[in-house]
């Protein structure tokens, strides 16, 4: 029975043949940078970038290693560049409200002109202003104003004067003011005269007086309507020279971009501000004295001018299509971008030439990639992400008003209308979450671009895969592979995937064997990476991670961890467990024991009475429970206790692959027939004793050979799996050198009963037509077993009574 069960050595291991390559080395073949084994994922990218509808952002999630990101980049510059440029935005001053920049937009390439062009209008503005102002011209004719309004003053002066002297006065101006001294007999009189007059002679100079003042009040009104009408003809005088000094500089601006009403109505601002402070920009720079003690200070007209600057937030003017931007540091402000501030006599200052552009900006028209775990380690980021895409807008703002704690007192920019294509790269159970648990994820990423793990082992992915090998060593500049060396590595990318009819698709650990094998080759002068230096590099990077299986094993082999591989015993058996250490995984075998006695308590798991048991482990010993009583008490009461042990566990125990090695070790205990200890198990069982496939069979098994070899082959070991997993057998070399020499042997089963026959070396025995077991066999002797403890405990029910 057992010689049928054996899978033979050809079928461990699905080799790939060097001949099958037509090529001498990669060196020869053409490269391609379409990604492999991707169909469905390709198709899916391209929907969610061809479409343009609202919320078709993409996340795409897979395994890591995969080459997410990478086919991210590539796909997106190549649609970027079928792509329009997308304008440059600029930010600049605010003459209605300074806290509020205006941001315009210019074609790609025009924004860095538009800066250039108002640093050169500032700088000759300042020089033509100087000049007009300077010209004899503007000097003649505001003396010409002053002396025409001055002899308007000097008339009414007069005319005041003259009405005084006939009404007996004589008027006195000084810096105080302006006085009336009465004339009596054509003279001035002192105070003391005027205190001896009569009274009657007072009353009428008082009258005289309070005459002459009400017109001194109103020929006073006019000669300030004088001086301010002077003033105001001056200042129109000096508009016009101003206007005339600036109006063809702004005027050649506004022909230049004439087609632009947002920097249209910004230079006529600018024009009406630049007349508005006219006396800025003729006040006088600071004293040299001044500057030797205030170097840090800015003169007048250059911190005034500083409102016409241009802050050139993004600038395309190097960009050929789209932009597209990847970033892996995503927080709140390297996000929306920011304003910046600094300390100016330890006041914090800022001003619009301070905003800083973001990630959203700079993919302003194109695309952003972005790592999801990134974005969601910085919550605020992850809020401030979704804020953009569902407003459509970038507004900078303040993260401390955002998370509502002390609003600061800055600058709020106009928001600039955004359209960026996001792509999130995640994990499955980050997309899971997010769909799950917040709901504007839904609306926003409608477009999952599933990337697997896996692709078909055919003869077009096969060469897809030596194209990118090729295309590895041009790009690095190493020596190529040969036939043999691709044909290793194909080998390899079966193992990763643990499935003879797959490739794996996690180009990051193909690299890594590319690259060390690459090492190897040089390491022994050879110019071309054969399959012994794969070989080599495989075995290698074992070596480096496998401290813990080697330690695991030593105490197997000095006997601190019992594991026998030889003889046979009743109620013990070798199951295979994998222990994962993160960058390594390896196979060991664990001793399972099983004692049956009389009882109604089943099968007792001790690792789950001590809380060491998982939930899946826990399942698969009830299902024992289910296989025992459906096969061996449809006609009798149950009546059976079972514990169940792994022995010298220490730690906690999951999964159901060892619930068919306990379910052997259980009928061993009942039937009293013994088990070989030289070969171990490893399978799930189902309630109706069929066995299922389960996972790292390969590891289970090498992990065993190496025991076994360590203490010698001698033909009796080997390892029992589940029928399915054949095609999941990637086996080393030396496995299958060994199975091949007879000297280790692989069996695949489909039902407990053959494998029990494996184990004892007996029949398991099926029910004649009368219903019973043929005497002798495992089930007959367990049914017996069974029958004697119902009777038991019937009897003991029966005098308990």
């Amino acid at each position: 029975m057992s010689r049928t069960k054996k899978v033979s050595y050809n079928k461990l291991k699905k080799e790939c043949k060097p001949d099958f390559f037509k090529f001498e080395d990669t060196s020869k073949l053409t490269f391609s940078d379409d990604i492999i084994g991707q169909e469905r994922a390709v198709k899916a990218m391209e929907f969610g970038l061809n479409i343009k509808s609202k919320g078709y952002n993409i996340f795409m999630c897979g395994m890591t290693g995969t080459g997410k990101t990478s086919y991210a980049q590539n796909i997106a510059k190549k649609m970027a560049k079928k792509s329009k440029t997308p304008d440059d935005w600029c930010y600049v001053y605010n003459f209605d409200d300074s806290n509020r920049p205006k941001a315009i937009n210019l074609p790609a390439g025009l924004g860095k002109v538009f800066q250039k062009d108002m640093e050169e209008f500032v700088k000759v503005l300042k020089i033509e202003i100087a000049k007009a102002f300077d010209s004899e011209d503007y000097e003649r004719e505001k003396a010409a104003i002053a002396k025409e309004y001055q002899a308007k003053k000097a008339e009414l002066m007069e005319k005041l004067n003259k009405d005084a002297e006939r009404q007996g006065f004589k008027v006195k101006t000084t810096n105080a003011g302006m006085y009336f001294l009465p004339v009596i007999e054509g003279k001035t009189i002192t105070e003391e005269e005027y205190a001896n007059l009569d009274e009657e002679v007072k009353h009428e100079i008082n009258e005289k007086s309070n005459m002459i003042q009400m017109e001194t009040l109103e020929i006073i009104r006019q000669i300030k309507n004088i001086e301010k009408e002077a003033e105001e003809r001056v200042s129109e005088w000096e508009n016009k020279i101003a206007l005339f000094a600036v109006g063809i500089q702004i005027n050649d601006l506004k022909e230049k971009y004439r087609d632009y009403k947002k920097v249209l109505d910004y230079l006529e601002k600018v024009q009406e501000d630049i007349l508005k402070n006219l006396d800025k920009f003729r006040d006088e720079e600071l004293t040299e004295e001044q500057q030797l003690l205030l170097p840090w200070l800015k003169t007048s007209d250059e911190s005034h001018t500083d409102k016409y600057k241009v802050n050139l937030l993004v600038d395309n003017s190097e960009l050929e299509g789209a932009p597209v931007v990847t970033d892996y540091n995503p927080t709140y402000y390297n996000i929306l971008g920011k304003v910046e501030h600094e300390n100016e006599f330890g006041t914090m200052i800022t001003d619009f030439t301070m905003i800083k552009s973001g990630l959203f900006h700079q993919a302003n028209g194109g695309y952003l990639i972005l790592q999801a775990k990134d974005v969601l380690n910085n919550i605020q980021s992850w809020e401030a992400l979704k804020r953009v895409l569902r407003t459509g807008e970038i507004a900078i703002e303040n993260m401390k008003e955002q998370m509502g704690l002390i609003a600061v007192s800055t600058l709020k920019p106009e928001p600039i209308p955004v359209d960026v294509k996001v792509i999130l790269v995640g994990s499955e159970y980050i997309y899971q979450m997010l769909y799950e648990y917040d709901e504007e994820f839904r609306k926003l990423f409608k477009v999952k671009v599933d990337f697997d793990a896996e692709m078909d082992r055919n003869s077009v992915n096969m060469r897809k895969l030596a194209q990118f090998i090729g295309a590895f060593c041009n790009r690095e500049k190493v020596p190529h592979f040969d036939r043999t060396g691709v044909a290793k590595v194909v080998e390899y990318s079966s193992r990763l995937v643990e499935d003879q009819t797959k490739l794996s698709t996690r180009f990051n650990e193909i690299v890594e064997i590319l690259s060390e094998s690459v090492a190897w080759a040089e390491i022994e002068g050879c110019s071309l990476v054969t399959g012994e230096h794969v070989k080599k590099a495989i075995q290698e990077k074992i070596y480096r991670s496998n401290k813990y299986d080697k330690k695991l094993l030593e105490l197997i082999k000095e006997g601190t961890i019992m594991i026998d591989t030889e003889g046979e015993v009743i109620g013990q058996i070798n199951g295979l467990t994998i222990i994962d250490t993160g960058d390594y995984s390896f196979g060991k075998p664990s001793r399972i024991t099983a004692n049956t006695f009389m009882g109604e308590r089943g099968i007792v798991n001790i690792e789950r009475e001590v809380e060491m048991s998982g939930t899946s482990h826990s399942k698969g010993i009830m299902i024992l429970s289910g296989y025992i009583g459906q096969k061996y008490a449809q006609d009798m009461p149950l009546s059976l206790t079972a514990s169940l042990c792994f022995e010298q566990l220490y730690g906690a125990v999951d999964g159901d692959s060892a619930s068919s090695a306990e379910l052997y070790a259980v009928l061993s205990s009942l039937a009293e027939v013994p088990i070989k200890q030289s070969i171990a198990v490893t399978g799930s069982v189902n309630q109706k004793g069929e066995i299922q496939p389960i996972g790292g069979v390969t590891e289970k098994i090498e992990g065993f050979f190496e025991l076994c070899k360590l203490r010698g082959l001698n033909g009796q070991h080997g390892v029992i799996i589940p029928y399915q997993n054949i095609k999941n057998l990637v086996l080393n070399d030396e496995v299958i050198e060994a199975c091949k020499e007879g000297k280790f042997n692989i069996y695949a089963v489909k039902t407990i009963d053959e494998g029990i026959e494996i184990l004892t070396g007996k029949k398991a025995g099926t029910k004649n037509k009368n219903g019973k077991y043929p005497p002798g066999t495992i089930n007959y002797l367990v049914y017996e077993k069974l029958k004697k403890f119902s009777k038991a405990a019937s009897a003991e029910k029966a005098t308990n009574k």
